[in-house]
């Protein structure tokens, strides 16, 4: 057996780049918030608190705003003074500790990374640089806000790129930028032509006639139908594109190269439920551009960024912490904007599902809550907290809302294990940092899959743009509810090589699987990999053309089973299960050749099909699986779900009625026990692993891991020292 069946090396080498390589050498662990001024606020009025945030383990702002009384440039400078990092990245903005850096201040070049971190002179040299960093800073965000308003016209960010959230729309003053794409992309008209099908009945006889990119240019914008799915995905391919270049990567270098040091960070402001191909989107992208400049991350706020998931939390939080992380594989993330406190008032409404229209995200934030968030947030791989906010906004749509301390700006439990938790982190920070997923399995998820499925609702069938991320929801609520161990997998990994980390790869609603994904699903197979496909599955390819699945076809010989056509299971007028376990939606016409029938519908039809190929196996589960788990409460379907996808695979560690994930590290390994019922004692089973004692990782003390106390909706994270 292989030494590395995870492939952790692979997966570190993956992105590291000089950045990445600094940012493991310090570890950081930022603990930050953001601090808002007030209206007749005084010098040592702020000053006090810097003191309290520092006494209480935070060590940086994540952000501040200035007020009429303090600008930006002084109330950084004065945390700064106070012992608070100014900046969001604390010590991942310091110099690397390298032998030449720690000549240069007449230290010993051997001596060891942390006793360097604490050594007066490195703290003294990385205090300067933050300080000349804040002049700077807001020097040049000061230059930046004149300039917007002198370039307001400023044709090298192209118009219509940004601004919608529709990513097929096309601003016309956005095409000879789109042309521009084409001709890179594709290489002539004719290309193009062919690639949106335009040689197919009832596409657009116009097209098949272009010569020129001229002619091209002139008609783009009004002889393609909508009805056309290729070129509804290049516009949204497009427009990421654009954007991960001028607005993530360029400001992004510029400011590496005037300090190489300063991370930047990108993510953002949006909900990771949402179809972001749909919006003309890639975060994959994004995390991508980080690799070479920082640090990337999703901002989650309760009342924001939950309402595809109906407002749900304990297991779409962990959800969140994990797609990032996955998309970002080595690089840093974290959560550098985050809920703080409860809200009431705040948040917007839901236009994705019917039943949480208008409902009010109303959500209590306490020290058992704020547990189960930032637990989570650690289980998923981050490293590193910014919440927002410190203290209230004293007016506005947010007053009183969101933040550590109360609403008169007094210390809260949930402020109070916010520091706790975060100082625990930077304790164990090495572990944090060296600590590794060690997946079972890992689910698929594809940009080009999820384009493909926004293009076909682009008229007016809008709840298709978003079922392949439903899909992942629910494949993600079958594996977390039985403690499986696993990540999401992009087709970039496996691109990468990092296919056979998986024993198991799932793709819910993989609809549109273009060839060169096939290919590498298909190797992954040959290599000993188990691949399984629900429905529906491989309808269109990755030009919007439907996929041959009879025989003769690569399909058919990988899955050993002709796929004839759809079916649907519809309670109200052809109802279906499988094995005793109904479902509604996309059901499946199977016929094997090769395959084995390992599960059937009512009427005896094959419903499930097995097919060894290579040195692994293909399987089709013919129902909706993943996204008829969307939501809670469908015990059966994941049941049957794991049963298909795991076979019958030991589970590595159990943990009866509580959530929980695992991170593997050398010293230790590190449990996240999540309880989202009232208090409970839980019992930790490890068969496949041996630990010579269990202690809480916040406090330090010994666990007995047969009898574990869970307070209420909240968690415990549990430190397994190694033999």
């Amino acid at each position: 057996m292989s030494n590395d069946p995870f492939l952790h090396e692979l997966y570190d080498e993956i992105h590291a780049t000089p950045t990445q390589k600094r940012l493991r050498n310090l570890a950081p662990i930022p603990v930050g918030a953001v601090f808002l001024p007030w209206e007749g606020m005084k010098e040592e009025e702020m000053r006090e608190h810097f003191r309290l945030m520092k006494s209480l383990g935070y060590t940086c702002l994540k952000q501040t705003m200035p007020s009429p009384e303090f600008s930006e440039e002084r109330i950084l400078l004065t945390a700064l003074e106070e012992g608070i990092c100014p900046f969001w990245f604390d010590r991942g903005g310091w110099d690397d500790i390298t032998p030449e850096f720690l000549e240069s201040l007449g230290l010993s070049p051997e001596m060891d990374v942390d006793e360097a971190l604490e050594n007066e002179k490195v703290i003294a040299h990385n205090h300067e640089k933050m300080k000349e960093r804040v002049i700077r800073f807001c020097k040049m965000k000061q230059e930046r806000r004149k300039a917007r308003k002198i370039q307001a016209g400023d044709k090298h960010r192209v118009p219509g790129v940004v601004g919608s959230e529709s990513g097929h729309e096309l601003h016309d003053d956005a095409v000879p930028a789109f042309v521009k794409w084409l001709k890179k992309e594709y290489g002539t008209p004719q290309d193009v032509a062919r690639a949106w099908n335009a040689y197919e009945v009832g596409i657009s006889d116009r097209m098949a006639e272009w010569s020129t990119w001229e002619e091209l240019e002139a008609e783009v914008q009004v002889v393609v139908t909508d009805r056309e799915y290729r070129h509804l995905r290049d516009i949204m391919r497009f427009r990421a594109d654009t954007f991960i270049q001028q607005y993530i990567e360029e400001p992004a270098k510029a400011q590496h190269e005037i300090d190489p040091s300063m991370p930047s960070r990108s993510g953002g402001e949006m909900g990771l439920f949402l179809s972001f191909a749909s919006r003309g989107t890639d975060m994959e992208g994004m995390a991508k551009v980080m690799a070479e400049y920082g640090s990337f991350y999703p901002s989650i706020h309760l009342a924001w960024h939950f309402e595809e998931v109906e407002f749900e939390v304990a297991r779409p939080m962990y959800m969140q912490s994990r797609i990032t992380t996955d998309w970002a594989k080595g690089i840093w993330t974290a959560t550098w904007e985050s809920t703080g406190g409860p809200q009431f008032f705040s948040g917007g409404k839901s236009p994705f599902v019917e039943e949480t229209r208008n409902r009010v995200a109303g959500y209590t934030v306490d020290e058992h809550s704020q547990t189960q968030l930032m637990l989570s947030w650690l289980a998923g791989g981050f490293k590193g907290f910014g919440l927002w906010c410190w203290n209230v906004r004293r007016a506005g749509w947010e007053a009183g809302e969101f933040s550590l301390l109360d609403k008169n700006d007094e210390v809260t439990e949930r402020a109070i294990v916010a520091g706790r938790i975060g100082q625990a982190a930077v304790k164990h920070r090495r572990e944090l940092w060296s600590a590794k997923n060690e997946p079972t399995l890992g689910i698929l998820v594809d940009w080009e899959n999820e384009a493909m499925c926004a293009a076909q609702g682009v008229t007016g069938r809008d709840r298709f743009k978003g079922e392949p991320v439903r899909a992942r929801i629910g494949a993600s609520r079958a594996l977390i509810n039985a403690n499986v161990p696993w990540e999401y997998v992009t087709p970039s990994n496996l691109f990468d090589g990092l296919g056979p980390r998986y024993q198991v790869i799932y793709a819910p609603y993989a609809l549109s699987i273009r060839s060169e994904l096939f290919e590498a699903l298909e190797s992954y197979v040959k290599q000993g990999g188990r691949l399984v496909l629900d429905m529906p599955t491989s309808y269109l390819d990755g030009h919007g053309k439907m996929i041959n699945t009879g025989s003769g076809s690569p399909f058919a010989e990988l899955f050993g089973t002709r796929l004839r056509e759809f079916h649907y299971s519809n309670p109200k007028h052809t109802p279906l299960s499988i094995e005793g376990v109904p479902f509604e939606g996309f059901a499946a016409d199977l016929d094997p050749i090769d395959a084995v029938v390992t599960g059937r519908y009512q009427n005896g039809k094959a419903a499930i099909t097995e097919n060894p190929h290579g040195a692994g196996s293909a399987v089709l589960l013919g129902a909706p699986a993943g996204l008829f788990c969307h939501r809670p409460g469908h015990d059966e379907m994941e049941a049957l779900l794991r049963r298909v996808l795991l076979q019958d695979r030991e589970p590595s560690f159990t943990v009866e009625g509580a959530l929980a994930y695992r991170l593997a590290s050398g010293k230790a390994d590190h449990y996240f026990l999540i309880n989202d019922d009232p208090a409970k004692s839980v019992s930790l089973q490890t068969p496949a692993y041996d630990y010579a004692s269990f202690e809480d990782a916040i406090d330090g003390e010994k666990v007995n891991p047969k009898v574990i106390e869970l307070p209420p909706h909240s968690g415990r994270w549990i430190r397994a020292l190694k033999s």
